[in-house]
């Protein structure tokens, strides 16, 4: 028995650490992430404060503007206005640098829109803007300082494009026309003439910039955001990343392409400028010193063009800048061709699994017209695919709690020989066709499948503020009752409460979802058969309290998945358990029940 211990306590340990290692990469490590750039943002500030203090009369770096509308003022603006988008766009170098997803809410809580690009004057400024390099043009070519002359238009909208000019004085007339279809993407058509008497080689750029990182952007581990791109040549592209931190250490990161795309995402927003997809480019991802802070960029470069005197040329590029919804950049991959562009979103090393359980959600959903009940519904799908696995597990472990009278015999017969104890006990299992890891195998198979539906709730947009059983305003967010209150049914708020009250609400907040979860594991622990070794048995006994402060903090739709696999797991088990005849305690309890009436 001693060897069948040791067996034993290796497959628990390992089962508990992939778990736990599950839980650390993807909470706690998280957390402790998001946590240290928090306190790092707080003393960059105190220490901002006291930087200003000492140089009030010659203050280093950029002054920031709070307001707005005062950012907006400093140059002449067109209106943007589509069924998706709102903001303007700057004459003032022609940027694309205020812009709203109007289809979003920053929070539940907040009716403003999601704020995804900001003027340049205001802190973590974020914007794209397309131009001519030309280091030797008589008369420059536009830049970012340059005023454009609206001679077009009015109001930017998916049926009125607008026209902007710029003349270099030297000779060279710059027309850019600029428009944006019903969803993400703006078009910007360049075109150069040259009424000048010397021939001029300039080439085309696009930028996508981000003046400094948000405190909170990149602090999660799960969760991809930085630079993004898909680089290469046609039947031969690949997907690169590189997180906020990680860019920082690396401010130069060069790719030679023939079409593909670039650019800044975040968990649900991207800017990415999207080339010709026949055309070669020189693209980077790049970090420079700006007027005391870093500024991020991503670039693409075309190729130079000689443009002789009297001769015209054009360039046509393209900017995503909206929401990774998997339906618009599926949608936007296949009509402009763009290689790879559904993986902007961050589907993660189990992607084979994470976009087909997407598949599926996505598709319920459309059914059902909720998603907790298409998690609902999933969970039914992933138990019946495992269904025959699990079967032969659950007839396994029944057929070993049959066998634990016998297998107590024999523990008693050969005491002292723990050699003849093991020997005898694999003979009991042989014999009864039985194999004692088998109840461990459908846990570690729904390892991957666990991780995979967390990235989906984490990672898509879809899930995003999605309610769910009344209280659960967000199967993306954490549960929000707390046990505390007794689920909100005390009219108290435990976050009030001094000292203790950050706690109750955070690592200590228990929600329904993880009690039913909790409740669900440990009627399943019972139903298997007890350990062997008292201490092993003590520990399984413990593990589902341990395991309902774990899963607490995961995201609501995650625990609806869990907590209602372990019910129709019970349900399954005891089946099994009843057509077995094998001890099980809904038995017991149902018996204790009739006992009870009958007294």
């Amino acid at each position: 028995m001693t060897n069948e211990n040791s067996r034993n306590t290796i497959i628990f340990i390992v089962c508990s650490a992939l778990i736990l290692g599950v839980y650390w990469f993807a909470v706690l490590r998280p957390q402790a992430e998001r946590r240290a750039v928090q306190q790092q943002a707080q003393a960059e500030q105190s220490q901002t404060a006291e930087n200003a203090a000492r140089t009030a009369l010659s203050p280093q770096g950029p002054t920031f503007v709070t307001d707005r509308s005062q950012a907006l003022s400093t140059a002449a603006r067109v209106p943007i206005q589509s069924g998706t988008l709102k903001g303007s766009l700057s004459l003032q170098g022609g940027r694309i640098d205020d812009l709203f997803l109007t289809d979003y809410k920053e929070t539940q809580d907040k009716p403003e829109p999601v704020e995804l690009f900001r003027p340049q004057g205001m802190q973590n400024a974020y914007f794209a803007q397309f131009g001519w390099t030309g280091p030797n043009v008589v008369g420059g070519v536009p830049g970012p300082n340059t005023v454009w002359r609206l001679t077009a238009g009015s109001t930017l909208t998916p049926t009125t494009p607008v026209t902007l000019t710029w003349d270099n004085g030297q000779g060279l007339r710059f027309t850019r026309l600029v428009s944006v279809d019903d969803r993400y993407v703006f078009s910007i058509l360049d075109t150069v003439q040259n009424l000048g008497t010397q021939s001029i080689t300039i080439a085309p750029y696009g930028s996508v910039q981000r003046q400094g990182v948000p405190p909170l952007a990149g602090s999660s581990h799960i969760v991809h955001e930085g630079a993004i791109g898909t680089f290469g040549k046609p039947g031969d592209y690949r997907t690169e990343q590189k997180k906020y931190k990680d860019w920082l250490k690396e401010p130069r990161i060069e790719n030679a392409s023939t079409g593909g795309w670039l650019g800044i995402t975040d968990k649900y927003w991207l800017a990415a400028l999207l080339p010709q997809q026949n055309e070669a480019v020189e693209t980077e991802f790049r970090v420079r010193d700006v007027n005391g802070g870093q500024q991020l960029e991503a670039n693409i470069l075309g190729a130079a063009r000689t443009i002789q005197p009297g001769g015209t040329a054009t360039e046509t590029q393209r900017l995503f800048a909206g929401v990774k919804r998997a339906e618009v950049l599926k949608t936007y991959e296949e009509t402009l061709h763009l290689p790879r562009f559904v993986y902007a979103i961050d589907w993660g090393m189990f992607w084979f699994l994470t976009r087909p359980i997407f598949w599926i959600l996505e598709n319920v959903y459309g059914l059902v017209g909720s998603f907790g009940v298409a998690i609902l519904a999933l969970t039914v799908i992933v138990k019946l695919v495992m269904f025959p696995l699990a079967n032969n597990a659950y007839a396994s472990m029944s057929k070993m709690r049959n066998l634990q009278p016998k297998m107590e015999e024999i523990k008693k017969k050969f005491k002292d020989d723990p050699q003849k104890q093991q020997q005898e006990t694999m003979a009991l299992y042989q014999k009864e066709k039985i194999n004692p890891v088998a109840g461990c195998l459908p846990l570690l198979l729904q390892i991957p499948v666990f991780y995979a539906l967390y990235k989906v709730l984490t990672v898509t947009i879809e899930m995003r503020h999605q309610p769910f059983l009344g209280f659960i305003h967000d199967l993306s967010a954490r549960d929000p009752s707390v046990v505390w209150n007794l689920f909100g049914l005390i009219p108290w708020n435990p976050a009030t409460l001094p000292l203790l009250g950050g706690l109750l609400v955070g690592p200590l907040g228990i929600g329904l979802l993880a009690v039913a979860y909790g409740l669900t594991m440990w009627l399943q622990t019972a139903m298997n058969p007890p350990a062997a070794d008292p201490v092993q048995r003590q520990i399984f006994q413990f593990m589902p309290l341990v395991f309902t402060f774990i899963m607490a903090p995961f995201a609501a739709g995650l625990l609806v998945y869990w907590a209602w696999s372990n019910i129709l797991t019970i349900l399954q088990q005891y089946y099994i358990m009843h057509r077995y005849k094998a001890e099980n305690p809904i038995d017991d309890f149902i018996a204790r029940i009739r006992k009870t009436k009958a007294a």
